[in-house]
């Protein structure tokens, strides 16, 4: 039977109110004291209590669970009602679940993301071990799916998974791209622009993919789940985290890859980051017998609307919307899936019914909406990205709108330089002088700091540039419309391939 520690304690209790035996005075004392202690169940007076009857069997006590909301109850051999075997349950064991010893972690990385996962597999690839606390009981898989481009290959083959990724991705043959203005459509039968690109490489990777591959590599215990940070406190030199189910956790290095409403981004006093004023409605969809479809970013520009799909294999699309909502009236905390997925039918009614039956055919279980939220660039450089021990990688730290693609791409390269960075600091030799000086801790904040320097202004530059080209490709301005078309396109390839022409380096400590 398995049950909550709440349904348990007052199982519990009604059978000692309806059938507890006690033969002796030590047992009546133990019986007593275990009545109270479930209703009150304090450390003190759970402490070394057993449950005890008049049943004398070799029973061993509950194994504690101490990864788990929930207790499990052996089966009694003997059949008596409302009594269990002597010393089959310690109270002690029952509640260590919620009573964890602390803790000891040299190095802990909060969020089991893109870049939590990728940090501590860096890390693992360097010979060190690392701990990851993710607040949810499972890999979360949210947002379906993610462009990588050249940068982020480089950092996945440096961690050893390229391959394994590659083998379930299709390589990105080129860029169509078409106005939504018919007038401007006419000009050119195929589009605006139909460009190709074979100096550099993007795939699109559906998101469990990536996650999963990572999670593999990992050694077994790397991920705690179920492990919610309430507070970060300084211990001395350590970070002491008390988390929701009662545990603290002291680590000597803490890595915050939490995602945009990051905890230790706010510990380290950086700035929420901001509503961009748009919002993007995302889908994902699988064709049974294949979608036929070209191995291209296909996107659709103009009516402060833009819409692009991207085949991720021979058989799934990843598609996306994003758009003002302001300028259409739309709540952008609108959750249910049916609305969305309306509205985005109703703005892609004039775009070729080959392209609106990727929408029409997803599934409602399929298509989510958030709104766009980026930090603001000169908090990245004027904001404490690293403090003493403790810094921000990925989403904690640059958070950034999807125009150029390149938010799981930078996460990917913060791993490998952070990792690379630690690395570096804690297997250099280490001398007896260094220990009684606690050299450790300094090596291991100049190796953060050293960390900072090179994302520094990368995060800054990524942030600005994402935020700017979102603005030109859904601007619905004629001039902006018309440099679009005979100008800024080619210019915006060229962005992104600067911005995907970055090489994080290898896992090579010097």
């Amino acid at each position: 039977m398995c049950t909550t520690s709440l349904d348990l304690r007052l199982c519990l209790l009604s059978k000692f109110n309806n059938g507890c035996c006690a033969n002796d005075q030590q047992s009546a004392a133990h019986c007593s004291a275990v009545q109270a202690a479930l209703l009150f169940p304090t450390p003190t007076q759970i402490i070394d209590c057993l449950i005890a009857s008049e049943v004398k069997t070799d029973v061993p006590p509950f194994p504690p669970l101490k990864h788990s909301h929930f207790f499990i109850l052996p089966p009694n051999p003997n059949p008596i009602p409302h009594l269990f075997p002597i010393q089959s349950l310690s109270l002690t064991a029952l509640f260590l679940g919620r009573m964890e010893s602390e803790i000891h972690e040299d190095i802990v990385i909060v969020g089991a993301g893109i870049a939590g996962l990728s940090t501590a597999l860096g890390l693992h690839r360097l010979g060190i071990r690392s701990l990851v606390l993710e607040s949810s009981d499972g890999l979360r898989i949210t947002g379906f799916a993610l462009t990588m481009w050249t940068n982020a290959w480089r950092a996945l083959d440096a961690l050893g998974i390229g391959d394994s990724l590659r083998a379930r991705s299709l390589r990105m043959q080129g860029i169509e791209a078409c106005s939504r203005n018919p007038s401007l459509r006419s000009q050119q039968q195929g589009g605006d622009a139909d460009l190709k690109f074979d100096m550099f490489e993007s795939r699109c990777v559906k998101r469990k993919d990536l996650l999963e591959n990572l999670e593999r590599e990992l050694p077994q215990g790397t991920i705690r789940y179920s492990s919610r940070i309430i507070s970060i406190v300084e211990s001395g030199r350590l970070k002491l985290l008390h988390l929701a189910d009662g545990t603290d956790v002291r680590a000597k290095v803490l890595i915050g890859c939490d995602g945009v409403n990051s905890v230790v981004a706010k510990w380290l006093g950086l700035q929420n980051p901001v509503n961009a004023g748009r919002s993007a409605i995302r889908g994902f969809v699988e064709y049974m017998d294949g979608h036929g479809f070209e191995p291209k970013f296909h996107a659709y520009f103009g009516g402060g609307v833009r819409y692009g799909f991207i085949p991720c294999d021979q058989k799934s699309i990843y598609w996306f919307c994003t758009f003002t909502p302001s300028l259409f009236t739309y709540d952008e905390n609108e959750q249910d899936p049916l609305k969305m997925k309306q509205f985005v039918m109703s703005n892609i009614w004039d775009a070729p019914k080959h392209v609106s039956d990727i929408v029409e055919r997803t599934g409602l279980d399929c298509i989510s909406c958030a709104p766009l939220k980026f930090r603001q660039p000169w908090n990245i450089l004027q904001g404490n990205i690293v403090k003493n021990n403790v810094c921000v990688a990925g989403d904690a730290l640059h958070p950034m709108t999807l125009d150029i693609g390149q938010g799981g791409c930078s996460a990917l390269e913060d791993s490998i330089i952070l990792a690379r960075c630690l690395a570096e600091a804690l297997l250099r030799k280490q001398t007896c002088n260094d220990k009684e000086k606690d050299e450790d801790y300094v090596r291991m904040e100049k190796g953060l700091e050293k960390y900072s320097k090179e994302r520094r202004w990368r995060s800054f530059s990524l942030i600005s540039t994402a935020y700017v080209v979102g603005l030109i490709q859904e601007s619905d301005s004629k001039v902006i419309r018309f440099l679009r078309k005979n100008l800024l396109f080619q210019f915006l390839v060229g962005i992104f391939e600067r911005m995907a022409d970055f090489d994080c380096g290898e896992l090579i400590v010097s």
